[in-house]
């Protein structure tokens, strides 16, 4: 029975939050807000291992509006004590969330680490996303127990040795053990390994091979120590060194070059192949003059996914268009489907024909329905232009409030608030990729409403009938862009293009280098500029208002467009590599060079997606904003020139040299 004093107190407080219902409000955000920060702790606890806290904070979330993440956590606490009853219980209460799907992946990897390989076969085919190379090497894994043959899927899997782990280790080691991988596909695999400075992977394999893992880790980690010891006798000592040679020539070009030149005699013509085409990867690596002869010097070598596109690209850079379509003709099936190797074959073919034939046409076409960089390229050779599309029917009122009540974009939009950007993007993410074409556009317009513009973007592109462009390429702030660039005389399509890739919108966006704000501001670049341009006042923290980003990035962008004789390509790439950097790469030209094979085969991989990405990104919102038909051609320019080329060379390169 209650007391009548406490009835009396609960009363006057029930009073008190209906007279005031600001500080009712007030208390629940509080409470919210304490909520959300020991979520915080509980996901931070679970990142360190600390299984007594993540419970002490789990403990406190009782009520939290996603509970599913809080046992996710808490089971993942101590996940390797976990029974599979528990896993399984967790997966049967949140079936079919992005959580869930999660919570496989994790289970899949600790069921393959345990080999319990029936309950990963019953798992495995559940797994949606199926986005870890690891556990892709457990599925191999078991299934290669049971006697099946999964060689073939294994070498299109294994090409990123840094991602194996455990699981692909494994792998590796019985597909060895019962002859499904020959010596040479282990030799590959050492190569791989030494390539992308994976020491772990290269020691473990060299192992197989009856070599030393102690040399191998030496030649990865200590090239310089392991050239000077010369190649040795066995072919595993060779081996080794090659990967060494590859290795060292990244600090030095010279002594790695030495050193395979004295080691020529004791290797046999294919190992001396392997060495000149390590050392031509690292040579493009820089685009030194000297690439294509080691190219040539490499003639016989077995080549890894990375030479083989290394090797293409410097033959564009020589015209070498027979290189170029052998080169390309003996790539693995994935990598020729590749619309930038369809691209480049059909160049190469129409190169050496004169003109496009109808084999080349037939190849533009085939990729020329694509939005991205070389789809648009191939459309314009056969006539097509970027053009927008007339908008579909906006969403309905019903529409818009099925999506507002999704219960996964809601998940997205509270870890937003968060700022727990990773968590509602795969909540995003995940729920989009279920929906139809309606409402993949009313989802943009939902992404719209709440200002959550790079899932707007992400959601319009994910629509293959109907589409707005202007959820696929907004102009947000554009009361500030349009002054500023009209001031600046910059081309406003170009600023959008490169803010749409740098941040995709987001204004709190900050990458690992320390950038930040819509247009990726160094705090030294911002400083430079600011008393470049008489900003007196500037403080780092000023890099994230809106209209002090946008100020300082645009000015920037015109200084290294000026810096750049105008040429925007050029501009693009300084802008995400440095101007040092461009500088050091046009001194590499001795001659115009084709536009597009200069991108091709700018040696950063970052900065050669980012310059395709805003250059086809800025000829969508001339088209937007110009309401006419846009070349990406154009857009880019015939030629890219050294420093210091006059017009009139320009034009007697571009033209009188076809």
């Amino acid at each position: 029975m209650i007391s009548t004093s406490k009835w009396i107190a609960g009363a006057l407080m029930v009073a008190a939050c209906a007279a005031s219902p600001l500080a009712w409000s007030q208390d629940n955000a509080s409470n919210s807000r304490k909520e959300d920060d020991a979520f915080l702790l509980l996901r931070d606890a679970v990142r360190r291992d600390d299984a007594a806290k993540a419970e002490f904070y789990a403990a406190r979330l009782a009520d939290y509006p996603i509970p599913s993440y809080v046992d996710y956590y808490r089971l993942k606490a101590r996940f390797r004590d976990v029974s599979n009853a528990e896993v399984r219980a967790f997966l049967k209460t949140y079936d079919g969330s992005a959580i869930a799907d999660r919570m496989r992946n994790d289970w899949l990897l600790e069921l393959g680490r345990k080999r319990e390989w029936a309950t990963f076969d019953e798992v495995f085919p559940q797994f949606v996303l199926q986005d870890d190379t690891q556990v892709k090497c457990y599925n191999l894994l078991s299934r290669l127990t049971k006697g099946q043959n999964v060689a073939a899927e294994a070498r299109v899997l294994l090409i990123y040795p840094p991602s194996y782990g455990e699981g692909c280790g494994a792998l590796i080691a019985s597909l060895a053990q019962t002859g499904q991988f020959t010596q040479e596909d282990l030799w590959h695999q050492v190569r791989l390994a030494g390539e992308t400075n994976a020491t772990g992977p290269a020691k473990r394999t060299i192992i197989l091979l009856n070599g030393s893992d102690v040399k191998m880790g030496q030649a990865v980690d200590l090239p310089t120590l392991a050239l000077a010891k010369g190649p040795g006798v066995t072919r595993a000592d060779h081996e080794t060194f090659l990967v060494a040679v590859g290795r060292g020539a990244r600090s030095s070009m010279k002594i790695a070059k030495m050193a395979l030149e004295k080691a020529e005699p004791k290797l046999t013509p294919q190992e001396r192949a392997i060495g000149w085409a390590n050392l031509a990867l690292v040579a493009g690596y820089s685009v030194a003059p000297e690439t294509a002869q080691y190219w040539a010097k490499s003639a016989g070598a077995p080549l890894t996914n990375d030479q083989m596109q290394w090797k293409t690209r410097i033959a564009l850079r020589e015209r070498d268009w027979k290189t170029v379509k052998a080169t390309i003709a003996g790539m693995p099936q994935h990598l020729r489907r590749d619309p930038a190797w369809v691209y480049w074959s059909a160049r190469a073919t129409a190169a050496e024909a004169g003109h496009n034939t109808p084999e080349v046409l037939a190849a533009y076409r085939s990729i020329a329905d694509q939005s991205s960089y070389y789809g648009i390229l191939a459309g314009e050779e056969v006539g097509q232009l970027v053009t927008i599309p007339p908008p579909g029917v906006a969403p309905t009122p019903a529409e818009m409030a099925a999506i507002a009540a999704n219960p996964g974009l809601q998940r997205a939009l509270k870890f937003f608030d968060m700022r727990l950007r990773f968590e509602g993007t795969r909540e995003w993410n995940w729920e989009t990729r279920r929906l139809n074409e309606r409402e993949l556009i009313a989802a943009a317009e939902f992404a719209r409403e709440k200002h959550v513009l790079d899932r707007m973007v992400y959601t319009s592109e994910k629509t293959r009938v109907q589409a707005d462009y202007t959820h696929r390429y907004p102009v947000p702030h554009d009361d500030i862009m349009q002054p500023t660039t009209s001031t600046l005389g910059l081309d406003r399509a170009w600023v959008y293009g490169l803010i749409r890739q740098e941040s995709r919108f987001i204004m709190d966006a900050q990458s690992s280098a320390g950038a930040s704000g819509l247009m990726q501001v160094m705090p030294s670049t911002g400083r430079w500029v600011a008393r470049k341009i008489g900003l007196s006042d500037f403080v780092h923290g000023m890099l994230t208002d809106v209209k002090t980003n946008i100020l300082l990035g645009a000015n920037y962008m015109n200084m290294v467009l000026g810096s750049m004789d105008g040429s925007q390509v050029l501009a693009t790439a300084a802008y995400n590599a440095g101007p040092g950097r461009l500088r050091s790469w046009r001194t590499q030209l001795s001659k115009p060079m084709d536009s597009t094979i200069f991108i091709e085969s700018i040696p950063f991989f970052e900065t050669r997606g980012y310059v395709k990405n805003v250059m086809v990104n800025a000829t969508y919102y001339a088209a937007l904003f110009e309401g006419k038909p846009q070349s990406l051609k154009a857009r880019l320019g015939p030629t890219v020139t050294p420093k210091g080329y006059t017009e009139q060379e320009q034009q007697e390169a571009t033209y009188g040299g076809r």
